[in-house]
């Protein structure tokens, strides 16, 4: 079976080495696929969680650093209120390596869940078992779920609702929510609404994808949303964050090759900028 093609080929491998093994464990075992589902969710979920952890926990750090970075932007504004970007951006990666923060900290552990999501719509677009499967209001696991059929086609959209469709656009929307309340920094304007763009993205390309894969995404941003609200109010401690922070400022910064090349060239630039301003002056 296609398991995986173009360039995410590569996710065939975890399907057939890691997906498939499982869910026919499971399936042996369960009489309904719309639980197999369930059982699979919990599991990868349960794997996946302490990237999930390490993503929320460099999160917390680079807002317990927020007073420090706001008094940076305070320092390198002049009195007309623009911001010397070149200058902030130097100071600013000089904080985060002494305090031992990664910017990336938050990014690369989203992005590693990229190829488990990939290899779920490869498998159950692949999955000739679910054909003809019924759960709750779906009656084909491996065809959409619609609930309604409209008169008329809307672009990007379709002629039809798919309600599990919804409960993922809804369940990410609620992520999204509850994410804008412990950014760093929500000032910026275009960050405030860049997080409402991709559930509103889902609810078009969704609408016409299998049931399953849907259904997945329901109960798989559920437990996302149940695992941040967890993590980020119980298991991770501010108090505690800040105060190792402060341990590390006080530590000789040790930096990689890469992160000398960063601010050497940051450095560079500033420094062009400041000879330019003075032409200017």
């Amino acid at each position: 079976m296609p398991y995986g093609s173009g360039p995410f080929s590569f996710v065939k491998y975890i399907n057939r080495h890691f997906l498939l093994p499982i869910w026919d464990f499971l399936r042996g075992n369960v009489a309904n696929y719309g639980i197999v589902i369930l059982l699979l969710t919990l599991l990868i979920r349960l794997i996946t969680s302490p990237i999930l952890y390490k993503s929320y926990l460099s999160g917390a750090k680079m807002k317990a650093l927020k007073p420090e970075v706001d008094a940076l932007k305070a320092k390198h504004t002049d009195k007309s209120g623009q911001l010397n970007q070149q200058t902030f951006g130097v100071e600013q990666m000089k904080l985060w390596k002494s305090a031992g923060v990664s910017p990336l900290g938050g990014c690369l552990p989203a992005l590693l869940q990229i190829p488990i999501f990939m290899s779920l719509y490869y498998f159950f677009q692949s999955n000739i078992a679910l054909r003809g499967q019924g759960f709750l209001w779906a009656k084909d696991l491996a065809a959409y779920d619609s609930i309604l059929t409209l008169p008329f086609n809307v672009p990007f959209y379709g002629d039809h609702v798919s309600l599990f469709t919804l409960t993922a656009t809804i369940t990410s929307l609620l992520i999204s929510i509850y994410s804008m309340s412990s950014m760093q920094d929500n000032s910026n304007p275009v960050m405030k609404y860049m997080p409402y763009i991709f559930p509103v993205l889902l609810l078009g390309v969704f609408n016409n994808l299998p049931s399953a894969l849907t259904w997945y995404y329901t109960i798989s941003n559920s437990i996302t949303l149940i695992l941040q609200i967890i993590i980020q109010k119980w298991i991770i401690n501010p108090d505690k964050i800040r105060t190792a922070l402060a341990d590390n400022m006080k530590k000789p910064v040790k930096q990689s090759k890469f992160a000398e090349k960063l601010q050497a060239m940051q450095e560079s630039q500033k420094k062009l900028q400041d000879l330019k301003n003075k032409g200017k002056s």
